[in-house]
């Protein structure tokens, strides 16, 4: 299919008005709008057009922008700040179906109400269409292509060298290079994910993939606002203005997106920290995503069920669930944190036996099924917790049975515990928290993520990684209905990140840990 020409117009405060037709087009408008306009407007001395602006745009057959071209008339003259793309990020998903029905509507974001010129450009483009990960009503692989495509946009104009790698069919991982004055150092790598969770709509006050932005209060309401399309777009605008400001890092630094994180990353970190590519990157410190901070106590509810077959699983149940508020006591009086305790939730029940109109009420099943999601801090021991479950939570005095059916590592490949040390011991941590504290920051008390990150890869290699996402003072909505970032919250995030790379890539002490 040959390149297709299109044409754009825009006036006044608008972004982006479409004046022509087709289906390839959608949330490119958007994508490209205000950004690539940026360094026509620099001396502009009011941030709205005079004048009208056509952009020639040439998209081919994959929805890959192929040629731009920027014509203005009359462009106003006082210097702007640069918009950073993540409402574009995040008003574009991630799983797209071979070609969808119409193209997605556009709705201009008015440039008026929003109260800081770095925002209008928050939008990041991970294509039109959904990049959530594999779902019952979604398409088996989400569409990356788009989103590699735009990142490299964003990547070239820095001189950041690019290199696309592909480890699985249709599942691309792109790898940002930015040279230091001394390669031979361990290089920085910032990692971040490109696919983020499914949404449903009903469930949200605003659509989850429009990047709605609240003029009031300034969230940024989308799915991926924490998890972690923020953060993507954080290390780029970081980087940016630090080689604006004519820096150059001693270490090299290595930006990383990849693939599936959301549904384990075996695809995407899993093979990538394998490849003879990963080893010659020289990796000596990673950062990658952590989660939003909010003040108060942890507001985790506690479901409980309570309580032949079923018989036998209700005790079980019982005794799970005692276990499990133990557990949540220690947090509760503030002695440990969620992720240093050992999690118990029960996730399904199996029983009963099925009739045209439900289920049998006047027969006991023979079997009962439970499924629990169990997740141990490295400090716990895994073979005390397995003789527990045998002895205490399926004993086989009770003619029950346990299959624990997913198992990750426990200790790097020299035998250490899969923990970066937090304190002066590491190196990396020193610098780390200084740099934030310079920006004006303030770290809250080291955690264990709860949940698992593509981290654990590169851990298992021996390679200390920190996740960190700088979103004080915001309630923790990852994977949650109505997930949203403030504007503020974010543009001082670009700030730390700024002061974070520097200070991490211009360290030339003793890195071991």
């Amino acid at each position: 299919m040959a390149a297709s020409p299109w044409r754009v117009r825009a006036r006044g405060s608008s972004l982006v008005r479409v004046v022509a037709r087709g289906t390839s087009l959608g949330a490119w408008l958007r994508l490209i709008s205000l950004a690539d306009l940026q360094k026509a407007r620099e001396g502009a001395s009011k941030l709205r057009f005079r004048r009208d602006l056509v952009l020639e745009l040439r998209i081919d057959e994959r929805n890959n922008l192929v040629h731009q071209a920027v014509h203005i008339v009359d462009l106003p003259s006082t210097p702007t700040l640069p918009l950073p793309p993540l409402t574009l990020f995040l008003s574009l998903h991630h799983a797209q179906p071979p070609r969808p029905p119409s193209p997605p509507p556009f709705n201009p974001l008015p440039l008026s109400p929003l109260r800081h010129p770095r925002l209008p450009r928050l939008r990041y483009p991970h294509n039109p269409l959904p990049t959530v990960p594999p779902h019952q009503h979604r398409p088996p692989t989400p569409d990356y292509y788009s989103a590699v495509s735009f990142l490299k946009t964003l990547a070239l104009p820095l001189g950041l060298r690019h290199q696309t790698l592909e480890f699985a069919p249709n599942k691309p991982l792109l790898l940002l290079s930015w040279p230091g004055l001394r390669p031979s150092l361990p290089s920085l790598l910032l990692n971040s994910h490109l696919d983020s969770v499914p949404a449903e709509p009903s469930k949200w006050s605003h659509p989850p993939f429009s990047a709605h932005l609240h003029p009031s209060s300034g969230h940024i309401s989308a799915r991926g606002a924490q998890d972690d399309k923020s953060i993507s777009l954080q290390y780029l605008e970081a980087i940016k203005t630090l080689i604006h400001a004519n820096y150059t890092p001693i270490r090299t630094v290595h930006v990383s997106y990849v693939p599936d994180e959301e549904i384990g990353g075996l695809d995407g970190m899993g093979k990538f920290v394998k490849s003879s590519v990963f080893k010659e990157l020289n990796v000596g410190f990673v950062l990658d995503e952590g989660q939003a901070s909010v003040g108060g106590m942890p507001g985790h509810g506690s479901r409980m069920y309570d309580g032949s077959a079923m018989e036998n699983l209700m005790k079980s149940v019982e005794v799970m669930s005692k276990f499990r508020e133990n557990q949540f006591d220690v947090v509760k009086a503030g002695l440990a944190a969620n992720s240093e305790v050992i999690s118990v939730n029960p996730v399904y029940l199996k029983a009963g036996i099925p009739s045209p109109t439900g289920f049998v009420m006047n027969m006991q099943p023979s079997e009962a099924e439970a499924g629990f999601d169990v997740r141990l801090p490295p400090t716990a021991d895994p073979d005390l917790l397995k003789k527990k479950i045998a002895d205490e939570w399926v004993p086989a005095t009770r003619n029950m049975t346990f299959k624990i059916t997913e198992k990750g590592p426990l200790r790097d490949y020299m035998g250490r515990p899969l923990m970066t040390p937090t304190n002066d011991s590491n190196p990396w941590w020193s610098v780390f928290k200084q740099a934030v504290e310079e920006a004006g920051g303030k770290l809250s008390k080291p955690e264990i993520l709860s949940s698992t990150t593509d981290t654990r890869y590169l851990r298992q290699t021996g390679i200390p990684a920190l996740g960190f996402s700088p979103m004080k003072n915001t309630p923790i909505l990852l994977h949650d209905h109505n997930e949203f970032l403030k504007d503020t919250v974010y543009l001082e995030g670009i700030k730390v990140y700024v002061s974070v790379i520097k200070a991490l890539c211009s360290f030339e002490g003793q890195t071991s840990v």
